[in-house]
């Protein structure tokens, strides 16, 4: 049990209705979750208001409520606190009531358009593999160490997170790495956490569903690092013209990284195979398994992280070098036909043409590339034919697919992919609504030495159409398919 005083801390109150001197058992902003002498904080959401909820939640036993607007009616015996923004309140409440467990451990945040996943994946590898306990919060999964929970969201919820966090610290983790969303920090999920890294990877079309234009889309991710300590590092990629403009006013030691540009951490690609990139990162030759310009910059910001935090350049160069890439992140596998399958998230306009580039790259030119790809219904409609062009003007082919058309036509969005493709580049495409039948498709198109592109879905084993998730796992489909095909 707290007392409720005691985890007001650093909450912008406004007005109080009753007494803070009470015990209450815990934060809740759920109020189907409620139970006996719990706080109740009223959030104002995308689909519903918290507001609403007040009556049920004191039905179900809660002693407190927090809230942006008092309610009409107020209940006698129950402490009522009027806040600027539940979303902020909440988020102090939750680090104030698992006494602040970001400040027990060290906690970097990685933000940007493409690559947190990975960054923030990677770097709990080579922690662990450095032989410390370690925490990691991510789209693809939660870790507590060893122990793996599912995710939900890049960025969960500020109770969530600070949850996690005390997990952590009572498993003895030193370290955490953590993917922030601009939704994330947006809504105030990261408030009252104490930062003693952030990371920038890039940023590119994405979200303007969410943020009414790119600038703000901008301005939320540069407010995580106008929000770090003095005593924390911020490294961003200063070949990404949003990278200096992240630093810009953060009280941070700036660190900057980059393949193009004069920076702390350079690397140049030697070599770039589907067997892996030789890079010299630093003046020093690296091995590494993961492949593609892209994933050059996700292991620089890798290790220049690494060293920030005390390790040893030979030793994170060692450890950088063992690094296995992560699922759905260009994974691949080849047939007994010779036909190369990739798997990859690419769900933006620029992670696709990375992704493309990078096979460009790669091949010879004699094999044929064949694209699967889709956009997400209910997300930003925008990309959707900026990614169709890129996909149909870079591939030999490319068929266009539902993604998670979740509550919209995925006809219509396919048409609305179809608008972007170039009169040239019609006779390359295709449009199969059905994702397994267009991966079959594909699979049937390719001969061998030909390479096959699933994109949008990645590490997902999933596929949501009408608010139902069915089970849908690109390699193993692409796996089996391919497998037939051999018999």
């Amino acid at each position: 049990m707290k007392v409720l005083k005691d985890i007001l801390y650093k909450v912008a109150i406004e007005a109080v209705k009753g007494p803070t001197d009470i015990a209450v058992n815990k934060i809740e902003f759920d109020s189907r979750k409620i139970g006996l002498n719990d706080v109740f904080v009223a959030i104002k959401g995308s689909l519903s208001d918290g507001h609403t909820f007040i009556d049920k939640a004191l039905e179900l036993g809660a002693t407190a409520v927090i809230c942006e607007t008092f309610p009409g009616r107020i209940v006698n015996g129950v402490t009522y606190i009027q806040v600027k923004s539940s979303n902020e309140a909440l988020a102090f409440l939750s680090a104030n009531f698992y006494d602040n467990p970001s400040q027990k451990l060290r906690l970097v945040g990685v933000t940007g358009t493409n690559g947190k996943t990975t960054i923030a994946s990677l770097l709990y590898q080579l922690f662990k593999n450095a032989g410390y306990k370690v925490g990691l919060l991510s789209t693809v999964k939660i870790l507590v160490d060893e122990t793996e929970y599912k995710a939900t969201h890049t960025t969960p919820d500020s109770l969530t997170i600070n949850h996690y966090l005390n997990e952590m610290v009572e498993t003895g983790c030193e370290f955490c790495f953590m993917e922030v969303s601009s939704h994330g920090v947006h809504q105030k999920r990261t408030e009252g956490l104490h930062f003693e890294g952030g990371i920038f990877t890039n940023l590119s079309h994405d979200h303007l569903d969410y943020h009414n234009t790119f600038a703000e889309y901008r301005d939320v991710k540069k407010s995580f690092f106008d929000h770090l300590p003095k005593s924390a590092f911020a490294i961003v990629n200063v070949d990404d013209k949003n990278g200096a403009v992240m630093v810009q006013n953060t009280k941070a030691k700036k660190v900057t990284y980059a393949l193009k540009s004069y920076a702390d951490y350079r690397a140049q690609i030697l070599e770039n195979q589907f067997t892996g990139l030789l890079l010299k990162v630093n003046n020093h030759e690296l091995w590494t398994k993961l492949i593609g310009s892209f994933n050059a910059y996700n292991l620089l910001a890798i290790f220049a992280t690494a060293i920030e935090l005390g390790l040893e350049e030979q030793e994170a160069l060692r450890l950088v070098s063992a690094l296995e890439s992560v699922s759905g992140r260009f994974q691949y596998i080849v047939s007994e036909s010779k036909i190369t399958a990739i798997v990859d998230y690419a769900h933006t306009p620029d992670a696709l043409e990375n992704v493309l580039k990078t096979i460009e790259n790669i091949r010879t030119r004699n094999e044929q590339l064949i694209t699967v790809v889709g956009c997400g219904g209910d997300r930003d409609k925008t990309k959707r034919p900026i990614m169709a062009n890129i996909a149909s003007e870079l591939s030999d082919k490319a068929i266009f697919t539902s993604d998670n058309p979740r509550t919209e036509n995925p006809e219509t969005i396919l048409e609305e992919m179809e608008k972007g493709v170039e009169p040239q580049n019609f006779k390359k495409t295709l449009s199969i609504i059905d994702r397994k039948q267009a991966i079959k498709t594909a699979c049937q198109l390719a001969n061998s030495g030909d390479i096959i592109l699933i994109a949008g879905k990645g590490h997902e084993t999933y596929q949501e159409i009408n608010g139902i998730r069915h089970d849908f796992d690109d390699m193993k489909i692409v796996k089996e398919i391919l497998e037939q095909l051999n018999k």
